[in-house]
């Protein structure tokens, strides 16, 4: 084992989260301690299966959070050297849910200020706080620089992006203010082993417009253990800064949208017109871009 990985501790709010709980699996794997932080969102079986593994994984300690109660963060913060912050809601988004994934990601990045073991903050936001607003058809590049427009998202009533959008910008306009070094990792649609039992509300919640990202080129997906390398080579990797857009597929094709189904089945029934027979053949152009993962990647060895 690495001696600095052994030494090194790593909090993961909220590890009963989809992604969170593969970050946690994968920081165990690569030889960390860990923290994990899981918010009172009701048992899971994520939850189930965190504390049945502290029994038994002696760099394990969980801790019970509430992300408006900033001292319960301090405590499960104290001597890390880095934090992953996977705010997701496990029953999906509405309105309300979105001021208090704002409310949370600020005390988590303050919290992370004020403790002085952080190195890094890793947060996890998604595609969606980047793609949303009325002319993204027009758009060439979709990139790290591009962000939803909140009146958009408020209009059409997309929860999902507009909290993602807001807790993501929050936490940036805090990080830089408090001088706290941070990156975030954002995701297309996560799939990978049971999404469909374990985090269906958040991905039905992602999903909310697919049509409209689809036809602009801008829905893509990525397995989640692909995701959770990524948040760990981000912290890993002292010259990463900045967004990172982390995607395997652009679904731009009817057979990427029905491969995409499929993978989501039952969650998602397959369109009635295509159980006789596969029709169409348009392509829409690919607006996304991940190159700066990619640079990434290829710098060192392969996520």
């Amino acid at each position: 084992m690495n001696q600095e990985k052994s030494t090194s501790c790593c909090c993961v709010l909220d590890a009963s989260t989809y992604v969170g709980f593969w970050i946690l699996k994968k920081l165990l794997t690569r030889g960390y301690s860990v923290r994990a932080a899981i918010r009172k969102n009701g048992e899971s079986m994520l939850e189930e299966n965190i504390r049945n593994m502290q029994a038994t994984e002696e760099r394990l300690v969980v801790y019970d959070v509430d992300v408006l109660d900033y001292q319960s963060i301090l405590v499960s913060l104290s001597n890390c050297n880095a934090v992953f912050c996977c705010l997701d809601n496990p029953e999906g988004y509405d309105e309300k849910e979105v001021d208090l994934e704002v409310r949370g990601a600020i005390n988590v990045v303050e919290a992370c200020a004020r403790t002085e073991s952080i190195d890094k903050i890793v947060f996890s936001s998604s595609l969606t706080a980047a793609i949303w607003r009325d002319n993204i058809g027009t758009q060439k590049d979709v990139d790290e620089k591009s962000w939803s427009d909140l009146d958009f998202c408020l209009k059409k009533k997309l929860w999902h992006a507009l909290a993602k959008t807001q807790s993501e910008k929050a936490a940036w306009a805090l990080a830089m203010d408090r001088m706290v070094n941070m990156v975030s990792v954002n995701p297309g649609l996560i799939v990978g082993p049971s999404v469909t039992q374990h985090n269906p509300r958040p991905t039905m919640s992602f999903l909310k417009g697919a049509a409209q990202m689809y036809e602009n080129g801008v829905l893509a997906y990525v397995d989640v253990e692909f995701v959770a390398d990524v948040h760990i080579r981000v912290f890993e990797d002292s010259s990463a800064c900045g967004r990172y857009f982390c995607f395997n597929q652009i679904v731009n094709t009817e057979e990427e949208a029905l491969k995409l189904v499929d993978i989501l089945s039952p969650l998602i029934p397959m369109p009635p017109r295509y159980e006789k027979e596969m029709q169409g053949s348009e392509v829409y152009e690919e607006r996304l871009r991940n190159s700066k993962l990619n640079k990434l990647v290829e710098a060192g060895s392969a996520c």
